[in-house]
């Protein structure tokens, strides 16, 4: 029986296709294979190593669920990165020496812990990988946040993160969590100039007014028994 093909970027194309002014969009929580890492993105060895660990155990998960019975055939989603640093006010112009990490790859729900577990066992077996043992399966949960798609080379990202920043201060948040990333391009496969990211910042502490605006609009629920 052929497996039901399913686009989960197409799915979820508010998450994975923003436009590239800010706007303001509720992620529901979704489950991601994780490794967590620290250092320079561009330097670190482990960022390196946790990417090829990632990519190995979502294929034998895509592979696995596509041969299961009633099985769906699906893209693996986009590499996908949360980075924080003790002082986060600093972290679009500091020293990526001193960055935390997680990097992630989204998971449909077909993705049990037992199939995790069998998956990490393949991979396991194909490369001698330390990060395959550190990985996790966890539901991550961001909710309301601003998101702008950046075109650009990575390191030149700072412009469009201030700009984000300023969007959140302009509609009355403040925020909150960690700064996210999802690389929609192959870096191996596109020009720096060419590749695709979007910036995706949690956000909280909206003034009242603010929240009336963005119920009316429909990116917030409404909240009853005031």
């Amino acid at each position: 029986m052929t497996a039901t093909k399913i686009d989960f970027k197409r799915e979820l194309r508010e998450l994975y296709a923003p436009a590239r002014e800010p706007s303001l969009v509720e992620v529901p929580d979704l489950a991601f294979l994780m490794i967590d890492g620290h250092g320079d993105p561009n330097t670190a060895p482990e960022f390196s190593e946790a990417i090829e660990a990632l990519y190995t155990v979502a294929y034998a998960a895509k592979f696995a669920i596509k041969g299961a019975p009633g099985g769906i055939d699906y893209r693996v989603m986009p590499l996908e990165g949360v980075f924080w640093t003790a002082d986060m006010s600093t972290f679009a112009t500091g020293e990526r020496s001193v960055w935390d990490w997680t990097l992630m790859i989204m998971q449909p729900d077909q993705v049990t812990s037992g199939v995790f577990g069998e998956a990490r066992a393949t991979a396991s077996a194909k490369k001698a990988l330390d990060a395959i043992g550190r990985m996790r399966l966890e539901v991550f949960a961001e909710g309301l946040a601003a998101q702008v798609l950046h075109i650009g080379p990575y390191a030149a990202e700072g412009p469009t993160i201030q700009r984000l920043h300023a969007f959140i201060a302009e509609q009355g948040y403040e925020r909150s969590g960690r700064h996210h990333e999802i690389y929609l391009s192959d870096p191996r496969r596109s020009a720096p100039e060419g590749l695709k990211t979007v910036l995706r910042q949690p956000v909280a502490g909206v003034r009242p007014s603010a929240e009336s605006d963005l119920v009316r609009q429909g990116v917030v629920p409404g909240r009853r028994g005031r």
